[in-house]
C-alpha cells in the first residue's frame, strides 16, 4: 500500500533531522509529525489561520523541544524515552478541535489525545505512554496558578495514576512534572527566539487579534508576559534558554528589550498628551494631498501596523487613497499640518470583498459605507484620537448621503454602543476572534 504524501511545511525537514539527532528515528515519530500537520490544516488552523495557536506555533514548540532535548540528552539530564514523550506532547499540546477561542482548552486537547485512534496507534508504536503525554500537556496550562493550576493538577494526578510507567513511583511522577515544566516554558519562549523583533511583533498582533484585545494592550500585555516569565519562572526560563543556541537566546532577549523600549515610549506619549503638551487633531484631507504619492506612503507605514486580517485594501491601498469615492481623514499632531499618526478610511460597501460568511442585505443598494478598522501608530491608542476620527468619518458619510455604516469591532465594544443607545446592531458574529461585523444607522 502506497503511503500518502506527507503534508508540506517548511519546518518538517528541520524537525525530522533534529528528531533523528535525539534518537527518535522510529517511523512513528515522523508519522506523528505528519498527522499533526494534517490535523491542523484540515481544521483551518494551518499557516493561513491568523491566530497565535496555529500549526506554525505548534511546530516551533516541537522544534524548540527537540533542541532542548538534544542538549539534555548529551548532559544525561533526560532519557531518550523522556525526549520521545516530550516531542509527542509538544506536537499536540494546542490541538483543540472544537476551538471556540484562540487559546486552547487543555481538557479539550486531552479529550482529543484520548480519542484519536491514529495518534494512539502511533504513540503505542513508538513505545510512548499516552497518560504521560497527557500529563505533560496539562502542565502547559497557563498561567500556572489559582484555579487553573488546581484543576490541572487534579487531572494530572488522574493521568499518572492510570499510567503503567508512573503509577506508584513518586520519583517518576516528579520527573514527569519537571518535564512538563520544561515544556511549558519552551512553549512560551521558543516562538520569540526563532526570529527577529518583526516576527515577534507579528506574533503579538496575532495573539491580540485572536484574543480580542484592544490594540492599546499589545505592548503592555507583551511586557507583562515577559516580566512574568523571567521573574516568576526565572529558574526554568534560565534553564531552557541555556539549552538553546546562542542566536536564539540573542533573538529572545533583543525582543524583550524592544518591547520594553516600546512600552517606555508609549508612556512618554501618553504623558505628553494627558498633560496638554501635544494635541491630537482629526483632519479631513483634501484631494490634492491624497494624490501625492508621499502622502499615501506615510499612511501605508501606519497601515502596516494593523493585523493582516484588518488590512482590507492591502493590494490597492494607494489607489484607494487617491479615489474620491473613498472617505479619508487623518489624525495629526498639534494641528492640520502636523505629523500624521493615524487615519480612518472607507468607501461604498460594494467596493470591498468581505468574509463570505457575511450576508449584508444592503449590499448592492449603494446606501452603506464600510469603515475599515482605524489605523494608529503604536503608542497613540487609548488617547481618544480614534473615537474622534470615527465621529468625523460618520459626519463625512452622512454628507455623502449614506444611510448606514458597517465595520468590524470587538464584540464588547459593539455591546457597549448598543447599551448606550447608539443605533447599532450585530450583523455577523465571528468566533474565536470575537471581532464582529456590525451596522449603525447614520
Amino acid at each position: 500500500m502506497q503511503r500518502p504524501a506527507a503534508p508540506a511545511h517548511a519546518m518538517r525537514g528541520r524537525i525530522k533531522e533534529l528528531a533523528g539527532a535525539c534518537g527518535l528515528r522510529d517511523r512513528c515519530y515522523l508519522d506523528m509529525l505528519d498527522h499533526t500537520v494534517g490535523l491542523f490544516e484540515s481544521r483551518g488552523l494551518g499557516s493561513d489561520y491568523y491566530g497565535y495557536h496555529n500549526i506554525d506555533h505548534e511546530l516551533e514548540v516541537a522544534y524548540g523541544t527537540l533542541l532542548f532535548g538534544r542538549h539534555c540528552l548529551r548532559s544525561g539530564e533526560i532519557t531518550r524515552d523522556e525526549a520521545g514523550h516530550l516531542f509527542a506532547a509538544a506536537l499536540f499540546h494546542d490541538f483543540d478541535p472544537e476551538k471556540s477561542v484562540d487559546k486552547p482548552h487543555e481538557m479539550e486537547v486531552i479529550g482529543f489525545v484520548s480519542a484519536d485512534e491514529t495518534l494512539g496507534r502511533l504513540m503505542a508504536g513508538a513505545g510512548l505512554d499516552a497518560e504521560v503525554v497527557k500529563a505533560l500537556i496539562l502542565r502547559t496550562t497557563y498561567p500556572w496558578r489559582g484555579r487553573l493550576r488546581i484543576n490541572a493538577q487534579r487531572e494530572i494526578e488522574g493521568c499518572l495514576g492510570r499510567s503503567p510507567y508512573a503509577a506508584g513511583d513518586p520519583g517518576r511522577r516528579a520527573r514527569i512534572m519537571r518535564l512538563g515544566w520544561f515544556l511549558s516554558i519552551i512553549d512560551r519562549i521558543c516562538g520569540y527566539a526563532m526570529g527577529d523583533f518583526a516576527k515577534a511583533m507579528e506574533m503579538a498582533k496575532m495573539n491580540a487579534h485572536a484574543s480580542a484585545w484592544h490594540p492599546a494592550l499589545i505592548v503592555r500585555k507583551s511586557v507583562s508576559y515577559f516580566e512574568d516569565l523571567l521573574n516568576s519562572e526565572a529558574e526554568m526560563s534560565q534553564r531552557v534558554l541555556s539549552a538553546l543556541p546562542v542566536d536564539m537566546r540573542k533573538n529572545f532577549f533583543a525582543t524583550v528589550q524592544s518591547f520594553m523600549s516600546l512600552r517606555q515610549r508609549e508612556i512618554g506619549i501618553q504623558a505628553e498628551c494627558l498633560f496638554g503638551n501635544r494635541r491630537l487633531v482629526p483632519t479631513i484631507e483634501k484631494m490634492s494631498a491624497r494624490e501625492d504619492p508621499g502622502f499615501a506612503r506615510s499612511l501605508l507605514s501606519i497601515y502596516d501596523e494593523l493585523p493582516r486580517p484588518l488590512q482590507f485594501t492591502r493590494g490597492r491601498f494607494e489607489e484607494s487613497v487617491r479615489d474620491p469615492g473613498y472617505i479619508l481623514n487623518t489624525l495629526r499632531l498639534d494641528g492640520p499640518a502636523g505629523e500624521i499618526i493615524g487615519f480612518a478610511k472607507g468607501g461604498p460597501l460594494e467596493s470591498y470583498d468581505l468574509r463570505p460568511e457575511i450576508r449584508d442585505e444592503n449590499r448592492g443598494r449603494r446606501n452603506t459605507v464600510f469603515l475599515e478598522p482605524l489605523a494608529l501608530k503604536m503608542g497613540y491608542w487609548g488617547m481618544r484620537g480614534g473615537s474622534e476620527m470615527r465621529h468625523m468619518f460618520v459626519m463625512q458619510a452622512h454628507s455623502m448621503k449614506f444611510r448606514y455604516l458597517t465595520s468590524f469591532a470587538l464584540r464588547d465594544v459593539i455591546m457597549r454602543r448598543i447599551e448606550s443607545n447608539e443605533d447599532a446592531e450585530f450583523v455577523t458574529r465571528f468566533d474565536p476572534e470575537r471581532w464582529d461585523y456590525y451596522r449603525i444607522s447614520i
